[in-house]
């Protein structure tokens, strides 16, 4: 205890001024504003010109954070507080004070209900509204809107890639006008003909572009984004991508198009004028057959029609299909479309579908016995009668034809596969009709690539479903299944969505899907396949998410086909009795017969508005609805010819299930080697890796399904600020602003003018509908039908 002289001492009118100017200096220092990272960073680093960017549509203030008050609700669960917080954009224009970070902090987990599993513990109610508080929160912090308005202006060089493209990166030395930085030119592919590439496969031979041309390769500059953030989902090295590029408009699709800059108003209407003489089947087939010493062109009948049932059942649902192929044929459609074009080319699709013999090209290598046929992959552009086709639609469908198809040498053939909506319209029954409708609903250029096609079609195949369930709104893979026993030279198939949009490179980006597939072991793959790949608290997918999943599921795990009295798998046997005798080796190295973009998730007890759209798969002892099946929201995926034979043998016994479950249900019961492939998500928010872990993973054992799923039916709002999904807003906003036009504040000419060209690194991005020229202040949305 002090003397009382001492404390007489302390109460002086010079020792209290003292403590309170210590006291106010420990004040000042703890409740100090944080400088943003991108003003922190080296004045050589910044932009090359102008002011920094507005990345959220808002009046930039760097380095200031708004002051938060918590407006308290309580909540029913256990009686916490639920913090609706509130920015008080007064009082930090005021003052320019920002919340100190502890209180900020203690906000921040307030808000979350319990940390072990607070998802599962709520009611939906419950779950919607603390998502919007947590979301709606997250608005007026750091990181809210960083993926939008990054230009070329800010990339950042000293980012390094984990994998090296130097070899596939060629220097222009231009300089493009709204550019300091010149850009590369992209050649993602094998060296074709090179020593190592004739050890295994036939010579290749290049193929025309439109007019005759060589075919260009796309140019792209080094570099990434500073203010853009990693990904939520997935990842670019679990993948194998380069994330270290950024794409430009003009150097992506000028090639297929887009006008440039610096051309006259005349010179793009004379080339725009150009594509209408454009015949994209014809360059296609020509480039095929060029190459044919490198494929076989005839395929195989499904070897399941006669060997996995032998019932009557599926004999006589396998003859009414003979007979509805009789009239219902897509491929004779087609080509009796293509002949009335070409004579030639009529031949051409005639000897592909007969002939198997086809001798090797001058220069094959002597041991041609050696060489190993190329698997071929469709690509089908899922579109319908009564689109209008903008120039961005356009410049899309010829940048996967020159990429993927031409440039390969025939490796990947692109279909527009168009859905005829109006049932009035008789195709089959005579070809004026046909022609009528292909004219009336596809552009001049891509017509001889075009299939018609209408759900009279595949209900004259399914006879064994009902009607209703025939329907392309419940059954969209019964039109693929079909197509895949037409044309049965396709190993794969690819079912791609019209409002999907790829800004990196369509070649590079489907082989490294491909290749991840590929490489992925079978032990634990549905463990993984079940949840969202989460990098910032996963750790490195082959290792520690690998070894996570093993941990968290063991002894649940799946181990081959499901044992039911009525399903006789089609797929192998697993090599051990258990799968921990397994060292991860089965499967490696083995395609991959379904490759999905998103979790391939157990739909039940999910709330998921779909899950019991299940028909048949039953006998006297098991139920429909007690039928074990997997589900993934977004059709968008690549399928084997394996996958759609026996799905098309099940659907003639009348086994089915709706469209976001057929695929991946088939390959789960018939022991199929699925693969969700992660590809990187981003989100408009910087969600912390747990909370995302918290909202997207929130069922037994961190899955995606289960109580709590993110794809239940009133919880898919949490998808609003990603970069993939059904609905969401972000792939609108960012593909408009990439194409130079102006979205909720950022993009257009005035925008760019101050701020620089905007670019992205290699994306898949969905939904992205009607991309035309804005107007100033247009904002654009993607509302889900509950909202």
């Amino acid at each position: 205890m002090l003397a009382p002289l001492s404390r007489r001492g302390l109460l002086r009118p010079k020792a209290l001024a003292a403590l309170t100017m210590v006291l106010v200096v420990i004040y000042l220092l703890a409740t100090r504003g944080t400088t943003s990272d991108f003003d922190s960073r080296p004045q050589d680093l910044r932009l090359n010109h102008g002011s920094k960017p507005n990345y959220n549509g808002r009046p930039s203030n760097p380095g200031k954070a708004g002051s938060i008050s918590g407006q308290g609700a309580h909540n029913e669960v256990d009686g916490t507080k639920l913090v609706q917080p509130v920015v008080d954009s007064q009082a930090e224009a005021d003052t320019g004070s920002s919340t100190h970070k502890d209180h900020d902090n203690q906000l921040w987990e307030n808000m979350i209900i319990n940390q072990s599993s607070p998802v599962r513990k709520m009611t939906a109610d419950q779950m919607k509204k603390q998502w919007k508080a947590e979301y709606e929160y997250l608005a007026d912090r750091p990181g809210y809107g960083a993926i939008y308005g990054n230009t070329l202006a800010s990339l950042d060089f000293k980012k390094l890639s984990h994998t090296s493209n130097e070899a596939h990166l060629t220097p222009t030395r231009e300089k493009p006008i709204y550019s300091v930085d010149e850009p590369y030119v992209y050649n993602p592919y094998p060296e074709y003909n090179g020593k190592e590439w004739l050890k295994k496969h036939a010579q290749a031979v290049a193929c025309d572009g439109p007019g005759g041309k060589p075919l260009e390769d796309i140019k792209v500059f080094q570099g990434h984004p500073h203010n853009f953030p990693e990904p939520g989902f997935g990842s670019y090295e679990a993948l194998g991508l380069d994330g270290n590029l950024c794409f430009e408009r003009e150097t992506r699709l000028g090639l297929y198009g887009l006008d440039s800059a610096s051309q006259t108003e005349e010179e793009a209407l004379q080339r725009a004028a150009k594509w209408d003489k454009v015949n994209w089947g014809e360059l296609q087939e020509a480039c095929v057959s060029k190459n044919k010493a490198r494929f076989e062109l005839k395929g195989k009948k499904n070897p399941y029609l006669n060997s996995v049932y032998r019932k009557r059942s599926v004999v006589d649902s396998a003859a009414d299909e003979a007979k509805a192929g009789d009239k219902f044929t897509f491929r004779r459609s087609h080509l009796s479309s293509q002949a009335r074009r070409s004579a030639k080319r009529s031949q051409l699709h005639t000897r592909r579908s007969t002939d198997s013999d086809d001798e090797p090209t001058t220069g094959q290598a002597e041991h041609s016995s050696a060489i190993k046929k190329e698997e071929r992959t469709a690509l089908l552009l899922r579109t319908y009668t009564g689109k209008t086709y903008s120039e961005n639609d356009k410049q899309v469908i010829r940048s996967l034809i020159s990429e993927l198809s031409l440039r390969t040498g025939g490796r990947y053939q692109v279909y527009l596969f168009v859905h005829v909506k109006d049932t009035a319209y008789a195709i089959w029954d005579d070809a004026t009709t046909y022609q009528y409708v292909l004219q009336s609903a596809v552009p001049k250029e891509f017509r001889d690539i075009a299939i018609l096609w209408n759900d009279e079609a595949t209900q004259a195949m399914y006879t064994a479903l009902d009607p209703k369930q025939a329907t392309v709104h419940v059954s969209q893979w019964l039109s693929v299944q079909k197509f895949a026993q037409e044309f049965p030279e396709y190993d794969y198939v690819w079912n791609w969505e019209m409002d999907a949009r790829v800004t990196g490179h369509n070649y590079d980006i489907l082989e490294k899907l491909s290749t991840f597939a590929k490489q992925q072991p079978r032990r634990g793959l549905w463990e993984r396949n079940e949840r969202f790949y989460i990098p910032a608290v996963h750790g490195e997918y082959d290792t520690d998410f690998r070894e996570e999943v093993e941990q968290r599921s063991r002894g649940v795990g799946i181990w081959g086909a499901p044992e039911l009295p009525f399903v006789k798998p089609v797929g192998p046997h697993p090599p051990t009795s258990r799968p921990e005798d397994d060292d991860y080796e089965w499967g490696v190295g083995e395609e991959a017969d379904l490759i999905t973009l998103s979790p391939i998730f157990n739909p039940k007890q999910s709330g998921w508005v779909a899950v019991d759209e299940i028909w048949g798969y039953n006998d006297s002892s098991h139920a429909t609805k007690d039928l074990p099946r997997r589900a993934t929201i977004i059709t968008h995926s690549r399928l084997s010819k394996r996958l759609l034979d026996v799905m098309h043998i099940e659907n003639l016994r009348g086994n089915h299930a709706s469209s976001e479950m057929a695929t991946q249900t088939t390959a789960f019961l018939h022991g199929l080697k699925a693969v969700y492939a992660p590809i990187p998500v981003w989100f408009d928010r910087a969600w912390k890796g747990k909370d995302l872990a918290k909202w997207f993973n929130p069922g037994p054992n961190g899955t995606a399904g289960g109580h709590g799923c993110a794809m239940a039916w009133g919880q898919e709002g949490r998808y609003a600020g990603s970069t993939w999904y059904f609905r969401a807003d972000p792939p609108q906003r960012l593909y408009l602003n990439w194409m130079g036009w102006e979205d909720t504040g950022i993009g257009g000419p005035d925008w760019e003018e101050e701020h620089g060209r905007p670019c992205l690194p290699p994306m898949i991005m969905h939904p992205v509908k009607d991309i035309e020229p804005t107007e100033p202040g247009y904002k654009s949305e993607s509302k889900l039908p509950y909202d």
